[in-house]
């Protein structure tokens, strides 16, 4: 790795000091030892924004803090109607920061890169066509929840803030559940922004090595298309070309939990919960940059800063082709007639990579009197090792003309519109055959995971029903660039479907009944007058011993196959339209 200088002989190098001074950052100051606060961040940007006309701040809807979520913009040109930058052929750059504020590499790099952005454009020729667009505390209530204890055995910062936010949620599992008021805010942003590159900065724990950076990001076979072998064959190799002559070699994020990584490790399977499997929905390429906790706190923000230069220079390099590039997939994505539901990796493929870590060893630990894992920086290792980076479609399914949500479905129809998704209200009411799931069996999970007991193992099958449908409900046509995102929330067997996450919980519990000293004549009278009823019945009885012997199991028999059973449950309220 290169020779560090330090940070203020650096700057004062770089810029005149009465320029650079009046915005060197708390992280500067303290020697690349502290991370400003909230608000101190927020001072510090509004100072920057009022003496630049190139910046603007803007608030952006509620966080579940109180506070608004800020987005700041550079538009060299000093415009910044999105809309209207987008038509002009700008590039949008989507940096989010302090999703874990644990984790503040992100903010201090942002600052000084903004600072830097402004007292020398010359520097930066991609501005003319590159917009540039910053959270700077996305998790704000996180950020103010701040001690020196939160991130045990990190490497500093003195103080940092904490993973959960106001209401304890960890934001990157919320992208598509969005409990959080941060989650909406942050779709309405990224969907106005509609950003081709997005850079969410956060800090990893797990093994030891001898990187200060790793990547994870989106699989090739989700980004799809085009855009999949784009990322993978030319985004990424300029990244980590970038980032070893910038003297902070990069390699994929260790996902190598349960064994050591000099064995191998698998590709993180970024579900659409996560920030950059949101992205991914809307064909926007997303990292999240995952600096080693052990190293150094300046070591790792500079290495943040210099991924975030790398992508600029990537995108003056590369703007025009990810352009076409994400245009071209929007419109094929209308067309599209299958999509993926869900994914598994293929332990058969894999790709071979040089891996830089230090030897594990197994001494006794001194608290459990056990082996204990211990990497030994003193030796260090250098090994080619399997990367398990090919993920195979597991469950598919055909894309249905459009959906339809009766509008009692509020806390799901809202979600949708958040995340931009065109839809219409049915102007009258009506009657209309369509594709309904029945939902044949499913587990819960036993614990709570980020508020939710997810529904997995989901079983079902189609049904053909006339369906009466009111005034108000919603029709949802797929005909959008946003299909993606709308087939998987609202297929229940989606790895992070709408269904999954409980909005529909109340349709797996029965609501109606019967006493069964009344109903039993009625049951009588339903078995004569339906022989095949009747039929049915009697060959349980004979098929199902403990069943010929349980009277009420046979009278449940007769009430669940009769018109009297409520149609409404275990049935998906999401009506598929051929």
């Amino acid at each position: 790795m290169k020779k560090s200088i330090g940070l203020g002989l650096m700057l004062s190098l770089l810029f005149p000091l009465g320029l650079w001074s009046q915005y060197t950052t708390r992280f500067e100051s303290s020697n690349g030892t502290q991370t400003p606060t909230y608000e101190e961040g927020m001072a510090w940007y509004q100072r920057i924004a009022a003496d630049f006309k190139e910046i603007d701040i803007q608030s952006k809807g509620l966080t579940d803090s109180g506070q608004p979520l800020h987005l700041v913009l550079y538009s060299k040109n000093r415009k910044f109607d999105i809309a209207k930058l987008k038509a002009q052929g700008k590039a949008i750059f989507f940096i989010n920061n302090a999703i874990h504020p644990g984790e503040p590499d992100g903010v201090d790099a942002s600052m000084m890169l903004l600072r830097d952005l402004a007292l020398h454009p010359e520097r930066y020729p991609m501005l003319d066509s590159v917009v540039v667009a910053i959270i700077p505390f996305y998790n704000i209530g996180g950020a103010l929840n701040r001690s020196a204890t939160s991130r045990v055995s990190q490497n500093g910062p003195e103080e940092q803030g904490f993973r959960g936010n106001a209401r304890n949620f960890d934001l990157n599992r919320d992208f598509i559940k969005a409990d959080t008021r941060n989650a909406h805010s942050f779709a309405a942003i990224f969907q106005e922004l509609d950003p081709d590159l997005f850079i969410d900065t956060h800090v990893s724990n797990g093994a030891d090595y001898q990187y200060t950076m790793t990547f994870c990001y989106a699989q090739e076979e989700k980004l799809g298309g085009t855009l999949g072998p784009f990322h993978k064959g030319t985004f990424l190799p300029f990244l980590y070309e970038h980032m070893k002559s910038s003297g902070f070699e990069a390699t994929p994020y260790i996902n190598a939990f349960g064994q050591t990584p000099d064995k191998g490790f698998s590709q993180f399977a970024d579900w659409p919960r996560y920030s950059t499997g949101y992205a991914a929905l809307f064909h926007t390429i997303g990292m999240m940059t995952e600096t080693h906790m052990l190293k150094p706190y300046a070591q790792r923000v500079k290495s943040t800063y210099a991924l975030l230069d790398g992508v600029l220079k990537f995108l003056g390099k590369h703007r025009a082709q990810l352009l076409a590039l994400r245009k071209a997939t929007k419109e094929a994505v209308k067309t599209q007639s299958e999509f993926p539901l869900t994914w598994k990796l293929n332990r058969e493929k894999f790709s071979e990579i040089e891996f830089k870590g230090y030897e594990p060893e197994y001494p006794i630990s001194t608290v459990s009197g056990q082996k204990r894992l211990y990497y030994n920086r003193n030796k260090p290792l250098n090994k080619i090792v399997p990367f398990y980076d090919h993920y195979d479609v597991d469950l598919k399914t055909s894309k249905p003309s459009a959906y339809i949500i009766p509008q009692g479905w509020h806390n799901v129809i809202e979600r949708l519109k958040v995340s931009g998704v065109q839809m219409r209200q049915l102007t009258q009411d009506s009657t209309i055959e369509v594709d309904v799931y029945i939902i044949d069996a499913y587990k819960s999970a036993a614990s709570p995971y980020e508020g939710h007991h997810q529904n997995t193992s989901v079983d079902l099958h189609t049904e053909r029903h006339k369906v009466a449908l009111r005034k108000g409900d919603y029709f949802i046509p797929l005909n959008q660039w946003r299909n993606r995102f709308i087939v998987e929330v609202l297929e229940p067997q989606g790895v992070d479907s709408y269904f999954r996450w409980n909005f529909f919980d109340t349709i797996l519990q029965e609501k109606g009944g019967y006493s069964a000293y009344v109903f039993e004549d009625l049951a009588a009278e339903l078995l004569q007058k339906d022989p095949a009823l009747k039929q049915k019945l009697e060959e349980k009885k004979s098929s199902d011993k403990a069943f010929a012997e349980n009277a009420s199991a046979q009278l449940d028999f007769v009430y669940k196959n009769s018109k009297y059973w409520e149609k409404e449950y275990m049935r998906y309220p999401v009506y598929r339209v051929k």
